[in-house]
């Protein structure tokens, strides 16, 4: 375990995510208090996030808890996920790519709070799966962050050590578990400082030692 690491978060990092508002006009249509959404899926989505529920069972709660026809159900479900996958962000994912050309000195992974049916709706729209190497989702191992056991899996997952790699994170409180777990870690507010300190890290890092040539 011998390569540096950069590890991203995709909401707010790899995509650009701002609040739609879809949940209150939601709650207007429905003629519903404003917060009642969320308190009654409120356990549907702490579920989802871990996996310990179906996509399916998602939209049957939904259906269920907020009274919807199916029509409804889809129509609520496809702005619940349009306001999730956001918009790429270009710049940053166009530098991370480029960071592919340093195999054996740098290794990419992804570590995303999610939701069931997160990693197939990004693959298909953003192919985060050709961007890095791995790609840890909450809802497949079950644990969140700031959960310390998140960052390990991710560490774990690309064979590096916590003190070699680089998370980046829009949630300080991610940030500052990131660093309890022994990582470096980089707050993102925009692509500019982001790139700079992904930089630096890899600048900070000794290159793979190259085979002296034969004389």
């Amino acid at each position: 375990m011998t390569a540096t690491c950069v590890i991203l978060d995709i909401g707010g990092v790899l995509e650009i995510t701002p609040e739609t508002g879809w949940v209150q006009r939601w709650e207007e249509r429905l003629e519903l208090p404003r917060g009642t959404v969320h308190e009654r899926m409120h356990d549907v989505w702490r579920a989802g996030s871990v996996g310990s529920i179906s996509e399916g069972d998602v939209r049957e709660q939904v259906a269920v808890r907020l009274g919807l026809d199916t029509l409804q159900r889809e129509a609520f479900m496809a702005d619940l996920w349009a306001e999730y996958l956001g918009t790429p962000n270009e710049d940053l994912i166009d530098y991370v790519r480029g960071l592919r050309g340093l195999r054996g000195r740098c290794r990419l992974g992804i570590l995303s709070n999610s939701f069931v049916g997160a990693r197939e709706r990004e693959t298909a729209l953003y192919h985060f799966d050709e961007l890095v190497e791995q790609i840890v989702y909450s809802h497949e191992i079950g644990i969140e962050k700031p959960d310390l056991r998140a960052f390990e899996a991710a560490c774990a997952s690309l064979n590096v050590r916590p003190a070699d790699c680089l998370f980046i994170d829009d949630v300080a409180v991610n940030v500052k578990a990131a660093q309890k777990a022994g990582m470096q870690a980089h707050l993102f507010e925009d692509n500019a400082r982001t790139i700079t300190r992904i930089a630096a890290h890899l600048d900070a890092r000794p290159l793979v030692p190259r085979r002296a040539p034969i004389t």
